[in-house]
Parts: structure tokens; sequence; C-alpha cells
């Protein structure tokens, strides 16, 4: 069992070299009971790379965090300025919970259709 929760994610922009990267580190355990360091890292905006690292027990999974936080430190990756929490999930609506649409999309395409239609030969 994971004693404390540990996440990080840092990025390095550096616009003379067009350069804009992310880094991810993460410390799971998995379904049966391991430790699990989980890296991503790619250009922000893409999904990125994914590597996966198993250990028998948390310390060894700090360890390899750790000294994979300090070598992207010297290597110029810093947190976010404006760091803003993930965007939550857009709960369906009773009624589109069957369509799949979200209440937003529903509304508009309700709202879309109330114009009238207008056309090139309409003008």
């Amino acid at each position: 069992m994971i004693m404390q929760q540990y996440r990080l994610y840092i990025e390095r922009r550096d616009a003379d070299q067009n350069m804009a990267r992310f880094y991810a580190l993460s410390i799971e355990q998995t379904l049966f009971g391991q430790i699990c360091l989980v890296r991503r890292w790619g250009r922000i905006g893409t999904h990125g790379r994914i590597v996966q690292h198993s250990f028998d027990n948390e310390i060894e999974a700090v360890a390899l965090f750790l000294r994979l936080l300090r070598a992207k430190r010297t290597r110029g990756y810093r947190p976010r300025l404006n760091a803003r929490p993930a965007k939550r999930p857009r709960l369906l609506d009773g009624a589109a919970a069957g369509t799949g649409q979200s209440r937003l999309d529903r509304d508009q395409m309700s709202w879309r259709s109330s114009w009238p239609s207008t056309s090139i030969s309409d003008a």
C-alpha cells in the first residue's frame, strides 16, 4: 500500500527554440499490489509517451522519482505557473443519457434549430 500520493507535472518552454515540453511522474499501486512509477513526457498538447517501472516497495520507487526530478530540474523543467485543476467530466442529463450527449450539447443543438435557416439562394 502506498503511504503517500506522489504526483508531479513540470514543463519546459523556450520560444526561441520552439520548445514546449511536459514531464509527468506519479507513483501508483497496480491491481495486484505492486508499486508502479509512471512517467509521461512529450510536447505540450499531445498525449506523449508513457513508461512504467514496477517495484517491490515504495522506497525504491520514491528514490527513482526523486532522481528523475533532479535530472529534469537541471535541464530547465519547472512547475507550470498558472496550474489549474483538471476539468471535471460533464455529467449526462437523464434525457440525454441514452444518446451519449451531454446536457450542454443537447441545449446547444436545440438552440441552433430554433434559428431560421438561411441559405445563399434566399438572399
